[in-house]
C-alpha cells in the first residue's frame, strides 16, 4: 500500500465526504464525486455558481474521507487548486471517466463546472476490517506528513500497565516498552493509565 494505492481507493469508492470551510470560518461537509486520478492527483468538479466552489477558490486546504465496504478508511487532508491548464479539455476528460454526468449537466452546460486537483497533501490508510487494525500515512506531492498517536519515552519502569491496558495489544515488552504504530488505535489509554507519565503525545 502506498500513496496511490489509497488515492485509487477513493476513486473506488467514488462517494466521499468533502470539507471546506466557509467565509465564517465554519466547517462545510458534503459528498463529492472522485471524477479522475493520475499519477498522484485527485481530480473533481464543481459548478460556479456553488457555495462550494467559493469555498474552494477563497480557501485552498481541504479535507475529504471514505470508506469501503470492508471498513478500510482513506483520509486525505491537503490543498486543492482550479485546474488552469485548458479546465474545458479537463471537464470533456471527466465526463468521457464519469459518463453518468452527461444526464446531469446536457451539451455546452458541462462548462459551468470547472476542475480541482488536489496533489499536495497528507493521506492515511487505516483498515478497521483486520485485527490488529492497520494503519499508515503517506506524503502526496512532497508535503510533510502530520505525526499522531503516542510513544514511550526512557522514563518507562517497565511495568507493562500499558500493554495490559491496550485494546489492540500493539504494545511491546522492552527498554522502554515499544508501540506498534501501524496498529494503534490512538486512543490514549496507555496514555492515561501509565503511572509514572513515561507516555508522551508524538508530534
Amino acid at each position: 500500500m502506498d500513496a496511490q494505492d489509497c488515492l485509487q481507493t477513493l476513486r473506488e469508492i467514488r462517494d466521499i465526504s468533502f470539507a471546506t470551510v466557509d467565509a465564517e470560518g465554519h466547517p462545510q461537509i458534503r459528498i463529492i464525486d472522485v471524477m479522475l486520478v493520475g499519477k498522484g492527483a485527485l481530480y473533481f468538479c464543481t459548478s460556479r455558481g456553488k457555495d462550494f466552489h467559493a469555498q474552494l477558490m477563497r480557501e485552498a486546504h481541504v479535507a475529504i474521507v471514505g470508506m469501503t465496504r470492508d471498513y478500510k478508511m482513506v483520509r486525505l487532508a491537503g490543498e486543492a487548486h482550479f485546474v488552469t491548464d485548458d479546465p474545458h479539455a479537463w471537464i470533456d476528460r471527466i465526463f468521457d471517466q464519469n459518463p453518468s454526468m452527461n444526464d446531469v449537466y446536457p451539451g455546452q452546460s458541462r462548462y459551468v463546472l470547472d476542475p480541482f486537483v488536489i496533489d499536495n497533501g497528507c493521506i492515511e490508510i487505516f483498515d478497521l476490517g483486520v485485527s490488529p487494525i492497520y494503519r499508515q500515512t503517506f506524503s502526496l506531492g512532497g508535503a510533510s506528513v502530520h505525526v499522531q498517536g503516542f510513544q514511550i519515552t526512557d522514563a518507562c519502569i517497565g511495568c507493562g500497565t500499558c500493554a495490559r491496558n491496550c485494546p489492540q495489544q500493539c504494545i511491546t515488552r522492552g527498554k522502554p516498552f515499544v508501540i506498534a504504530q501501524e496498529h494503534c488505535l490512538h486512543c490514549g489509554l496507555c496514555y492515561e493509565n501509565c503511572p509514572v507519565q513515561a507516555i508522551v503525545k508524538r508530534g
